[in-house]
């Protein structure tokens, strides 16, 4: 959570019982993933922070101890070697440890980087732009079991998907977007949905999942509409349980929604 003289990172169980918070080394989270593997169960922050700890990405311990900063604190950057990062928005990690951040919510920087798991690039996509494979705010990215990476290009109101391996871009989807740009984007646990956050209408959006092959067009199946003024910014998927979580910073609260 952001504002001053308040923790960052609050912990609940699944049932929404208050555990325990940390706040070190964290100026201004944006987003957050936790890994959920047998040997590994990190949670990673994207800080969008201006000050002395900002524009990194950092994994921390499920316990709030730092492990890795990502970036150059309190410096925006562009470069590679050292890596750096301006105001980076999101950071998916597969289970071998290979990252994928889209890089920025604002800031210099539009682009999606993908990242060794020793934190080396493998490649680089997108500049500032409205072309194919450009990006205006890369907001949030996924990644589906046959290899497509997905992002939230936001204020191109469309969600654009790249080659894992290679980086190619393969297409893009922007006809379900034309009231609201995707905020934030997340499979569901059968990988036959895709769970979009529209913010500025209040709506996460369901949409059908194309099998291994072209991406077709968007197809809508369902809406959530949620309370106005709500402002849905990013949403989360238990891939285990199905359970979806919705961050949203007008109502200032988390709402958990489970498969019936």
């Amino acid at each position: 959570q952001r504002g001053d003289n308040i923790p960052k990172v609050l912990v609940f169980s699944e049932e929404g019982y208050f555990l325990h918070s940390w706040n070190d080394t964290v100026e201004m989270p944006h987003g957050i993933f936790v890994l959920n593997t047998a040997t590994d169960s990190s949670v990673w922050i994207t800080d969008v922070g201006t000050g002395k700890y900002g524009h990194t990405v950092k994994q921390y311990s499920p316990s709030g101890k730092l492990m890795q900063i990502l970036g150059t604190p309190g410096n925006a950057g562009s470069s590679l070697i050292p890596l750096q990062f301006d105001q980076p928005a999101e950071i998916f990690v597969e289970e071998s440890g290979d990252m994928y951040v889209v890089d920025g919510d604002g800031g210099m920087n539009n682009r999606l980087l993908k990242l060794s798991n020793d934190y080396k690039e493998i490649w680089l996509a997108g500049t500032n732009g409205t072309g194919i494979g450009q990006f205006k705010i890369p907001h949030s990215v996924t990644v589906d079991p046959v290899g497509r990476v997905w992002v939230a290009d936001r204020d191109n109101k469309r969600i654009q998907v790249f080659d894992k391996v290679t980086g190619e871009w393969l297409g893009y989807w922007s006809s379900c977007f034309s009231e609201d740009g995707p905020y934030s984007v997340r499979f569901t646990a059968d990988y036959k949905y895709l769970i979009v956050a529209q913010m500025n209408i209040n709506r996460l959006a369901i949409l059908a999942a194309p099998p291994v092959g072209s991406i077709g067009e968007c197809v809508m199946v369902n809406t959530v509409q949620l309370a106005d003024e709500t402002k849905p910014h990013l949403v989360d998927v238990d891939m285990k349980s199905g359970a979806v979580y919705v961050a949203e910073i007008g109502a200032q609260q988390v709402q958990k929604f489970i498969p019936l």
